[in-house]
Order: structure tokens, then sequence, then C-alpha cells
């Protein structure tokens, strides 16, 4: 992937470092909007911060659910990136990657304007 692919998918799997959608795989870290998938610098949760999210927060309009994957664990809720985006107005969850790839998928399904930022596993 080139950093970008348009429109909103699935994300067909996850692991080895990586992710599978749109029948393409990626290597790293991503952000899924419903305007498009692209790639994401963040590899640990301690480099999650508003500043990492510009990209989700340009299109912060455009989202009902923002889930917010970091990793093999789940960070708490109040992490101080959580706190600051539901700040700005955003409905934020934070879990695992693995929890956030799926509840991005059933929301996804189920025609809701969702966001994801995932933390390669």
């Amino acid at each position: 992937m080139s950093g970008y692919i348009p429109g909103g998918h699935q994300i067909e799997s996850y692991g080895n470092g990586g992710f599978r959608f749109a029948g393409m795989s990626h290597q790293g870290s991503i952000i899924a909007l419903p305007t498009g998938i692209q790639s994401w610098a963040v590899t640990s949760p301690n480099r999650i911060d508003v500043s990492s999210l510009t990209p989700v927060i340009v299109e912060m309009n455009q989202l009902d659910m923002l889930l917010i994957g970091t990793g093999e664990k789940a960070l708490p809720q109040d992490a101080p990136f959580a706190q600051a985006l539901r700040q700005l107005g955003f409905n934020v969850e934070v879990m695992d990657t693995a929890a956030a790839a799926r509840t991005y998928n059933v929301l996804y399904e189920e025609g809701r304007r969702v966001g994801a930022a995932l933390i390669a596993v």
C-alpha cells in the first residue's frame, strides 16, 4: 500500500505486524476512516497523542465513533489522548487492537460512521 487507499473497507485480517483490507496487505499500523485507509506511523501505545491522530481530527464531523486499538493490551479509557479527544467532541473507545478491529468491522457492516486507529500486532 502506498500510504492511502480511498473509500471505506472492512479489516479482512490482522496480525503478523499488519492488516489485510480491500484485497491488499499492509505492514504496520493504520487509520481506517469512511473516506479511506492510510498508514499510521504509531508503533506503540505510548506514541499515541492528539498530534498522531491529526488525520482523524480532520474528519471529526464525519465520525460517530472512534476506536483506538492500542496493540496487544488495552490502555485505560481515561488515557490522556482519549481525554483530549473527548474534549474535542469525539466518542472514543480504547481497546486492544484485536477487539478494536472486530468492533470496527461490526459497526462498519451496520453502516455506522466509524473510524479506527489501529496499532499493528
